[in-house]
C-alpha cells in the first residue's frame, strides 16, 4: 500500500468534515479524508443566492430514483453535493435540528442508549456560534456560524403573515423550547456568505499536521482481512491505488453512498451480493434498507410586485452583502405544523420559497413568485438503496416509494389543503395572484377535493432532499456507530438516523459526524458510561 493512516474518513460532507475535526484533535494519530469532488471555494459556493447553479453539474452527484409507482412512474431528482463540504456546500443553509421527541423516541422506544435529546443537545450547542447569543438551547464560540437572514424577501414575510392569519401560531426559534409554529429560519451563514461544514470544520482541521485531505478521489471499495478493514481502494484522476487503514475506517457518504460503498465491499444482504457477483464479507440484511426521505410539494402564486431578485456576479462581494441580494437563499420562511390537534408533535414541515416551483424545483426562481408547501416529516413508507452493478462507478439503484403508504398520502393531502388555506389569506392579496389563477397554470390543485389534490400531488410531489435511515442505528450500526459484525468500521452520517426526523438534516448530520469522531477517539459519551463515571466518583 502506497500510504497508510490511522483513520480514513470516506466523504467530506456535512458529517465527514465534523468527524475529521473531532478525530484530528489527537495529534498523535493520522487522519485521511477522501472526497470524490473538488474544493468548494469561490462565488458559486459562497454566495447563497447562487446555490441553484450547482444543480445538475459536475459538483452534483445527480442521483435519481427508480420510477416511483405512486408518482405516475416519475423518476425523482436527488441532488447531493460532490465537493468538499458535500451537500452543506450546495443546500439552502437552513439550520434545523429536529424535534426533541424524535431523539427521545430513539432512546426510549428503540433502546438506543445515548441518543436522547439531552445527549445530543450539548453537541449541537458546542458546535454552534449563534449570533443571537447563548441560552439553554444555543451556544456561542463553536465552529459552525448560525445567523439570522440578512435580507428576507417581503414575499416570504407576507407568507408568514398569511400563515398567522390562517390561525397558526408564531415561533421565534425552530430549535428552541417549542418547534411548533410559523417563522423565519436561521441559516448557516457568516457575514452574508455560506458557512459550510468544510469551512467550519475541515479547513481548520486541515491546518493540523496530522490531517491529509484528498479531493477528487473516489472510494471504490474496502479491502479486508477477515472482518477487519485494512485498506480502501480509491481512484484519483484514473490513478487507482490502495490507502492503508491502521485503526478505523469511518464512512460518511450519506444515505445513498454509505450503503453503496458497504454493498460494493461485500457488506449487506448476502443473496443480493452474490447475485451481483460480489462475495459477501458479512450478511447484514438491513444495509440499504429503511431508507426514508421527506416527500412534499409546492403550490405557486405569481407575484404582483416587481421583478425577481437577481445577482450580478460581476459585482464584488462587499457590494453583494450590502445590497442584501447575495445572502438571500431560496427558502427562508416556513413552519412546523400538526395535521390535527391530537397529534403530539408537528408532522408537517412547510417551506416558503421565492419563485414558481416547477420541475421538482429545478426551475424555481426563473419566474417571480412565491412557492410554498408541506412535506411529510416522518413517513410510513420506506425505500432502499441497492447495487445497480458491481462496477463501483455505477450509481446505486434507489427506491423511495414516495406516497405509496396511504397514511403518507393522506397526511400530505392535509398539508396541501392547509397550504391552500394560507394562499387565500388577505396578507397575500396585494403580493401575489390568487389560487384560481395558479390552478389554471397547473401550479395548484384545481379544487379542494381529495381527488384534485391527489392528482396534483402525483404530478408534482418531489424529494425535499433529506435522505436518511439506510444504515440505521440498531439495525446496521450500534450506539457508537460501529457496523455490526465488523471489527473497525463505523458509519457516521444521516444514514444512521433510525426513524423519520422532524426537520432538515444538515445540522443533525454535522452532530452525528462529530459524535462518530468522538466515539472513534474513545471520548464520545453515552448515558451508560456517564452513569458509570458518576457512580465511580460518588
Amino acid at each position: 500500500m502506497s500510504e497508510t493512516y490511522d483513520y480514513v474518513i470516506v466523504g467530506a460532507g456535512s458529517a465527514g468534515c465534523a468527524a475529521a475535526a473531532a478525530l484530528s484533535q489527537d495529534l498523535d494519530v493520522s487522519v485521511a479524508v477522501i472526497e470524490a469532488g473538488p474544493p468548494a471555494r469561490g462565488r458559486l459556493f459562497e454566495i447563497p443566492r447562487l446555490f441553484g447553479l450547482q444543480l445538475k453539474t459536475t459538483f452534483d452527484w445527480d442521483l435519481q430514483t427508480e420510477p416511483e409507482p405512486a408518482l405516475r412512474g416519475r423518476r425523482c431528482y436527488l441532488p447531493r453535493g460532490r465537493v468538499l463540504g458535500g451537500t452543506s456546500s450546495m443546500n439552502t443553509q437552513l439550520y434545523v435540528r429536529g424535534n426533541r421527541a424524535d431523539y427521545d423516541s430513539w432512546r426510549d422506544d428503540l433502546g438506543l442508549t445515548g441518543w436522547g435529546y439531552e445527549d445530543v443537545l450539548p453537541v449541537f450547542r458546542r458546535q454552534e456560534d449563534n449570533e443571537r447569543g447563548e441560552d439553554d438551547f444555543h451556544g456561542v464560540g463553536g465552529p459552525l456560524r448560525v445567523s439570522d437572514g440578512r435580507s428576507v424577501d417581503p414575499l416570504l414575510l407576507a407568507w408568514v403573515d398569511a400563515a398567522l392569519e390562517a390561525g397558526h401560531s408564531p415561533t421565534p426559534d425552530f430549535n428552541g423550547a417549542n418547534q411548533d409554529g410559523v417563522g423565519v429560519y436561521q441559516l448557516t451563514q457568516r457575514d452574508g456568505l455560506r458557512w459550510s461544514s468544510a469551512m467550519a470544520f475541515l479547513e481548520p482541521a486541515g491546518q493540523r499536521p496530522n490531517v491529509s485531505i484528498h479531493p477528487l478521489t473516489q472510494a471504490l471499495g474496502i479491502r479486508w482481512d477477515g472482518n477487519r478493514a485494512v485498506g480502501l481502494d480509491v481512484d484519483a484522476a484514473s490513478n487507482v491505488r490502495t490507502i492503508g487503514i491502521d485503526r478505523e475506517l469511518i464512512i460518511c457518504g450519506g444515505a445513498y453512498l454509505s450503503p453503496h460503498l458497504l454493498l460494493l465491499s461485500g457488506v449487506g444482504p448476502a443473496d443480493e451480493l452474490r447475485s451481483a457477483g460480489i462475495v459477501p464479507v458479512i450478511d447484514l440484511p438491513d444495509v440499504g434498507r429503511n431508507l426514508r426521505d421527506h416527500p412534499g410539494c409546492f403550490i405557486s402564486l405569481t407575484s404582483r410586485t416587481g421583478e425577481p431578485p437577481s445577482v450580478d456576479t460581476s459585482a464584488d462581494e462587499d457590494l453583494l452583502r450590502r445590497e442584501g441580494i447575495g445572502p438571500m437563499t431560496w427558502t427562508e420562511a416556513g413552519a412546523f405544523l400538526k395535521s390535527a390537534p391530537e397529534v403530539p408533535i408537528p408532522d408537517l414541515q412547510f417551506h416558503a420559497a421565492l419563485g414558481l416551483v416547477k420541475e421538482e424545483g429545478l426551475s424555481a426562481g426563473l419566474d417571480h413568485g412565491l412557492g410554498f408547501g408541506p412535506y411529510v416529516c416522518r413517513t410510513a413508507a420506506t425505500g432502499s438503496v441497492q447495487l445497480r452493478s458491481a462496477v463501483p462507478y455505477a450509481k446505486p439503484r434507489i427506491r423511495h416509494n414516495y406516497l405509496t403508504n396511504p397514511s403518507d398520502l393522506a397526511l400530505l393531502r392535509t398539508g396541501v389543503r392547509m397550504a391552500m388555506h394560507i394562499a387565500r389569506q388577505p396578507a397575500l392579496r396585494g403580493h401575489a395572484d390568487d389560487l384560481d389563477s395558479a390552478a389554471q397554470a397547473g401550479l395548484a390543485p384545481t379544487s379542494d377535493t381529495d381527488e384534485a389534490i391527489d392528482e396534483f400531488m402525483r404530478a408534482s410531489a418531489f424529494s425535499f432532499y433529506h435522505p436518511m435511515g439506510s444504515c440505521a442505528l440498531g439495525k446496521v450500526v450500534d450506539t457508537e456507530l460501529r457496523v455490526h459484525g465488523l471489527a473497525n468500521v463505523r458509519v457516521g452520517d444521516a444514514s444512521v438516523i433510525p426513524t423519520g426526523l422532524t426537520g432538515n438534516l444538515n445540522a443533525p448530520a454535522i452532530m452525528i459526524g462529530e459524535r462518530v469522531g468522538e466515539f472513534a477517539r474513545g471520548t464520545g459519551d453515552n448515558v451508560a458510561t456517564r452513569s458509570e463515571r458518576q457512580s465511580a466518583t460518588a
